[in-house]
């Protein structure tokens, strides 16, 4: 059963570069990004460490960027395989994924 996750956004001072991570009991979750450009963000890589296996906390990690891609009209390049993955699975993320 996925569980509920508390999700921070982290930015690079320059703004250049960011993440999404999930902390719990010492451990993170991360997924990164590049900003390419106002309106493209390239997901870069996601992590989850075995303290998060089966907890959903990957998917909650991409949802919550799609979530902000919509919200503030960028769209997603998915360089990081688990983000491809996921793409492929979900044809109703089609609007947010270049």
């Amino acid at each position: 059963m996925a569980e509920t996750h508390a999700i921070v956004r982290e930015h690079a001072p320059d703004g250049s570069k960011g993440r999404y991570v999930i902390r719990r009991d010492g451990a993170e979750a991360e997924l990164t990004y590049t900003v390419v450009s106002p309106t493209e963000v390239t997901a870069d890589h996601t992590g989850v460490p075995d303290a998060f296996r089966g907890t959903g906390a990957g998917r909650a990690l991409v949802e919550r960027l799609l979530a902000d891609a919509r919200a503030e009209g960028f769209r997603v390049v998915p360089l990081c395989p688990f983000v491809i993955g996921l793409a492929r699975r979900h044809p109703d993320w089609a609007d947010v994924f270049g």
